[in-house]
């Protein structure tokens, strides 16, 4: 199959190496990376590919395809703009093909399993380290940076994505952007984060209650009843979620076993996102674990399983965990492994 790749993770795991202007053609048995030229030397040190130097990758990228007389390419239509699509199209037959590296990389290697694996045990225990810097008086701001010290070991290693980190109604915005709010005594905090660990990454949320023994349990036990209601709810809904993952399953199942449940409780309008998605060397890829998504679950793949209930300007709770399905068919939610 011939292809052509310019997305930095989907560029990686075809050849080891990636910056932010580079393009990967597969042609027949070839590969290439074409950058330019201030990447060149460690693309020849790190890339599994002939590197190409070109300061138009676009033109470059036209030649090889002439040079190996290429009729029909395929391309994600969804990562490319107009223009360099169109000359891509001027010279040959492309085949559009949505998600193309997503699944590819929606089942992983037992290397990358590993890896996987790794980059959530060590996002876990930046969350418990964190516990011990979490007290009332401060703000989100003041949260956050804290938190992303240990999550990062003062910049030794990269964050999957900017972590949420909202208190009690700020925490009704699923993906809340941090405020001045002050952290009280008997406050809900809700925390979601990863880290990258070989460029893969991880993804948890916890929330929590600000008590005397504040810890990062999933069994948390809140001063407010209304809190310590919507939060049960949610719990249960992960559990026997994550408990009726089965292999052959079509994958929108366990969005219906979650949503019934908070639906029977009354909180389904309050439920506004999906259960969960893959992770891998990007933080939301296939598969999406959604009310519509009929892919059937398979060893190899990794997902999130994230419920939630929001109350706007009240408070909102989120539980999730990254679940693996290991190439001989186990079940393992990765951040109870510690």
């Amino acid at each position: 199959m011939n292809y052509i790749l310019n997305k930095e993770n989907e560029i990686y795991y075809e050849c080891g190496w990636s910056s932010d202007n580079a393009l990967f053609l597969k042609l027949g048995d070839y590969k290439y990376i074409i950058t330019d030229g201030r990447y060149t030397l460690e693309a020849k040190e790190e890339a599994n590919a002939e590197v190409v130097e070109a300061r138009d990758l676009i033109k470059k990228a036209r030649e090889l395809i002439l040079k190996h007389k290429i009729k029909r390419i395929v391309l994600d239509p969804l990562n490319w703009d107009y223009d360099s699509y169109n000359q891509i199209a001027k010279i040959v037959n492309i085949k559009d093909e949505k998600y193309f590296s997503h699944k590819k990389r929606m089942i992983k290697s037992e290397n990358e399993l590993e890896i996987i694996k790794t980059a959530v045990k060590e996002g876990a225990k930046a969350f418990e380290n964190f516990t011990d810097s979490i007290e009332t008086g401060i703000d989100e701001f003041e949260l956050s940076y804290r938190f992303k010290e240990h999550l990062t070991k003062r910049g030794r290693r990269d964050l999957s994505f900017e972590p949420i980190v909202a208190i009690n109604e700020n925490a009704a915005k699923p993906h809340a952007k941090v405020s001045n709010k002050t952290l009280n005594k008997d406050d809900l905090l809700l925390l979601d984060a990863g880290i990258k660990y070989k460029r893969y990454c991880s993804d948890r949320t916890r929330t929590i209650a600000i008590n005397d023994k504040i810890s990062m349990s999933k069994y948390q036990k809140f001063k407010d009843s209304k809190i310590q209601k919507i939060y049960d709810i949610v719990l249960k809904a992960q559990l026997e979620a994550i408990k009726n993952i089965k292999i052959g399953m079509e994958i929108c199942e366990l969005d219906k076993i979650a949503r019934d449940i908070i639906s029977s409780e009354g909180y389904g309008k309050y439920f506004v996102h999906s259960l969960g998605h893959g992770v891998g060397l990007d933080i939301h890829e296939w598969p999406y674990v959604n009310s519509k998504n009929k892919i059937k679950i398979q060893e190899g793949m990794v997902f999130t399983i994230e419920p939630g209930i929001y109350i706007p300007n009240e408070f909102g709770v989120r539980i999730e965990d990254m679940v693996m399905i290991t190439h001989d068919g186990k079940i393992k939610v990765l951040s109870e492994e510690l």
